[in-house]
């Protein structure tokens, strides 16, 4: 009996321990407000949203360099949208911080829904008039 116990007990930190991979529950837009509905709210909204979502479809995996890539590419893309004054990148925290013509900041973590940046609804209307 006292031989059970202590095995037990030397099994309970191996059964404790837990994953360090954060990325799936940063992702998850469980309990959140759906990004196509956020993105209904404004211009700006609409870009926060599509800079999350290109930030989550430049995953490549969890090493400092994947991480980093992955926030270039949604640096890059965020740099083509027109209210977009500033973006600041935190690879290791999977966080962009976005600060548009407004003043507004947001700080938004990847969204993978599946859908692109340019998919998201409100964003047309944030494109600069043709002429």
């Amino acid at each position: 009996m006292i031989g059970r116990f202590g095995f037990l007990l030397l099994l309970l930190p191996l059964a404790s321990c837990r994953s360090y991979d954060y990325y799936s529950r940063l992702t998850s837009q469980r309990g959140l407000t759906p990004a196509d509905q956020f993105a209904r709210y404004g211009r700006e909204q609409a870009e926060a949203v599509a800079i999350a979502r290109e930030f989550g479809k430049a995953y490549q995996g969890n090493t400092p360099d994947a991480l980093a890539k992955q926030a270039q590419a949604a640096v890059s893309y965020a740099r083509t949208l027109p209210d977009v004054v500033d973006i600041t990148p935190d690879p290791l925290g999977n966080r962009l911080t976005i600060r548009f013509k407004s003043g507004w900041r947001e700080a938004v973590n990847p969204v993978d829904d599946g859908k692109r940046g340019r998919d998201t609804p409100g964003l047309a209307a944030s494109a600069p008039p043709a002429r």
